[in-house]
């Protein structure tokens, strides 16, 4: 029960910090609707070889991964606010308190969830002109499979964050972390269009079960197997991340 209260504090703290600068939910936006607007468009010749007649079955091809990629990066870089805690004390005077140190990573990944759910709607709802059509209870199922992705890439971005100390190193692993993950996870491009050896190295990264699966939820299949196996995937790796984190935090903060 401490913990979870805990958690409920460190949580509150951090959503008012966020009330306070909406702009960086507007700012995290930004990169994703340029793309909806300038590079989805020609991506339709290309998704016609997967039933995207229209430029409505092109997004709904297109903004699933779209919203995988903004989970995944957006979360992964999210260490450089805690290194900027840590360089102004904060972390420190938290040291002499009775806080729950499990408590402090929650706190900051749920904030991070809401931040993710914020623009996701946004995303969404600028996209529904557009021609995207989904069901209200398939939104619903994205965005537990966004949160996943999220408590994931967010856990790992802050216990990368408390091992490595420095935020330009951090910045090159992050980079370096980022990059394969989101292009074998097939969110600019979908990876039935990729040749034979790529797709099966990309059957290894557990994000690109998380784009399939997201895939089939805005087509209007919430029962496939792919969401299924995409819910199994991601909760095993964002209890696993969550657990190291949360070591990192209790060895930092002790």
């Amino acid at each position: 029960m401490k913990t979870l209260r805990d958690t409920w504090l460190v949580f509150q703290r951090h959503l008012v910090l966020l009330a306070r600068s909406p702009l960086q939910i507007v700012l995290g936006v930004a990169q994703p609707v340029v793309y909806l607007a300038l590079f989805a468009p020609l991506l339709k010749p290309a998704l016609a070889s997967m039933g995207a007649g229209s430029m409505a079955d092109a997004y709904r091809i297109y903004v699933p991964g779209m919203l995988v990629a903004l989970a995944l990066g957006g979360g992964l870089y999210v260490g450089f606010g805690l290194l900027a805690e840590l360089g102004a004390g904060v972390v420190e005077r938290v040291r002499v308190t009775p806080v729950s140190r499990v408590a402090l990573l929650l706190g900051r990944a749920l904030r991070d969830v809401v931040t993710l759910a914020l623009q996701a709607a946004l995303i969404i709802v600028l996209t529904l002109p557009l021609g995207l059509a989904v069901r209200l209870q398939d939104v619903l199922l994205a965005y537990l499979l966004l949160a996943l992705i999220s408590l994931s890439s967010a856990a790992t971005s802050y216990g990368l964050a408390l091992r490595i100390g420095n935020p330009d190193t951090l910045g090159q692993v992050v980079n370096n972390l980022a990059q394969p993950l989101m292009l074998l996870s097939g969110t600019l491009l979908p990876l039935a269009l990729a040749p034979l050896w790529l797709r099966r190295i990309a059957d290894w990264n557990p994000f690109s079960w998380a784009v399939a699966g997201m895939r089939e939820v805005f087509a209007g299949h919430p029962g496939d197997s792919a969401v299924l196996r995409s819910l199994a995937v991601l909760a095993v790796v964002a209890l696993a991340a969550l657990t190291w984190s949360a070591r990192q935090f209790a060895r930092a903060v002790r």
